[in-house]
């Protein structure tokens, strides 16, 4: 059934995001895509940023995933949430264009094992006293896809169905993919920390030796 509205309508009611989306495929009136790119360019974008680190690359990110967004509302599915929808084109954009750069190479490589359903994958350190600084620069070495897993789950808090949706595969490998991923954050945030640590022992090193 068509979602009938006027302008007084429009004015008066806050639509649902599905209901905008609706709207715009049936009358392909600009008013309601414009709502759509209010409530969510700025996440969009934030999202982006967080993949490519400049604001420039960030903004013609977010300018092509809208511009693409316009042709996709018609697939859109009435049922689905829009907003992990447009999460998912927006991880998906991101990620291909940083393959497309070559800005990783590597391949996050999986072996067929399972994983139980209680594993508890909420708490991504289980609770230690991170520092900020050493966490960025151990999401960096991370590859495209372990980064857009992590990123998915513990700072958008999208589920596993909906994380494997964007994927295309099994809740069960995203639960293998999100605890590789995290271990190797881990990893890599350990190493950053004891590196650190030598580097700034070397310096008083270097300090005392001067005097």
């Amino acid at each position: 059934m068509a979602v009938r509205t006027s302008k007084n309508d429009y004015a008066r009611h806050n639509f649902t995001d599905e209901e905008l989306v609706k709207l715009f495929v049936e009358t392909q009136e600009n008013r309601y895509f414009e709502k759509l790119y209010e409530r969510y360019s700025e996440k969009v974008y934030h999202k982006c940023l967080s993949f490519v680190k400049d604001s420039a690359k960030a903004e013609d990110l977010t300018h092509d995933i809208f511009l693409k967004l316009i042709f996709k509302l018609g697939t859109f599915k009435e049922d689905a949430k829009f907003s992990t929808w447009l999460y998912s084109i927006t991880y998906n954009h991101c990620m291909d264009q940083l393959r497309s750069n070559k800005k990783r190479g590597e391949v996050l490589q999986e072996d067929p094992i399972e994983v139980p359903d209680d594993v508890d994958l909420n708490n991504l350190f289980d609770g230690e006293d991170i520092e900020i600084k050493n966490l960025k620069t151990a999401l960096d070495q991370l590859t495209v896809e372990e980064k857009g897993v992590l990123f998915m789950k513990y700072m958008d808090d999208l589920s596993i169905r909906d994380i494997a949706g964007i994927f295309n595969v099994t809740e069960s490998a995203i639960k293998m993919r999100l605890l590789r991923s995290r271990e190797k954050l881990r990893k890599k945030y350990l190493e950053t920390i004891i590196f650190l640590g030598i580097l700034a022992a070397k310096m008083v090193e270097l300090v005392w030796d001067i005097l």
